[in-house]
C-alpha cells in the first residue's frame, strides 16, 4: 500500500470502473459530510491502492499510524532527500535523482471499514494544520492535489501529476 506511479495504475486500469462503482457511496456520503469534492476522494485512494487492488486493512489512503488507532507493519515506498531515514525496517535504498528511494515496513492505520477509511482521510487531513491550504481547494480536485503534494503527503516527486491524470480517468467513469 502506498502511491502508485501512473505507469504502474495503468496496469490496473480494468478495474477502475468497478472500483468507483464500489466506493462511490463511501466517497459521497464524505462528501455530504464534510463537502470534500467525492472526486478527490475517489482519486486519491485509487492512486494509493492500485484501483483497489492493493488494500490493505481497509486503509484506502496510504494513512500513517495515527494515536488511538489499530497498527499493522506493510511495506510501502517512500522518497527522501536523507540516505539517513529511520523505520522500523528498510529493505531496500537506492539514489534516484536527488531523491533516495526507499522500501520500507512501517506502520499504517487500520480501519473497520472502507467508509470509516474515507471519512478518516478528511479527518487526518483536518487534523492535521500543514493540510489547512489544501482543504481550502476541498471543491476544487486540481489545486487540492497541488496544495496537498505541496504539504508532504505523499513524499512521490511527481504525486500531484499523478493524482491529475487519475483524476480524469475518474471522470468519465463516474455515475
Amino acid at each position: 500500500m502506498a502511491f502508485i506511479a501512473f505507469e504502474e495504475l495503468d496496469k490496473y486500469l480494468d478495474n477502475a470502473s468497478n472500483y468507483i462503482s464500489e466506493r462511490w457511496a463511501d466517497a459521497k456520503t464524505v462528501q455530504d459530510l464534510f463537502g470534500m469534492d467525492l472526486r478527490i476522494l475517489l482519486t486519491v485512494s485509487a492512486v494509493e491502492t492500485g484501483w483497489g487492488k492493493f488494500v490493505k486493512h481497509n486503509n484506502y489512503f496510504g494513512i500513517k499510524y495515527a494515536k488511538n488507532m489499530e497498527k499493522q507493519l506493510i511495506t510501502t515506498t517512500e522518497y527522501l532527500s536523507t540516505p539517513n531515514a529511520k523505520f522500523p525496517e528498510i529493505i531496500s535504498m537506492t539514489k534516484v535523482g536527488d531523491k533516495y528511494k526507499y522500501v520500507v515496513k512501517d506502520y499504517f492505520s487500520v480501519y473497520p471499514t472502507p467508509y470509516d477509511s474515507f471519512k478518516g482521510y478528511y479527518q487526518f487531513l483536518s487534523d492535521n494544520p500543514r493540510y489547512k491550504t489544501a482543504l481550502e481547494y476541498k471543491n476544487d480536485p486540481i489545486r487540492f492535489f497541488e496544495e496537498v503534494a505541496k504539504a508532504g503527503y505523499a513524499t512521490a516527486p511527481n504525486y500531484a501529476s499523478t493524482l491529475k491524470q487519475v483524476f480524469n480517468s475518474v471522470n468519465k467513469r463516474l455515475p
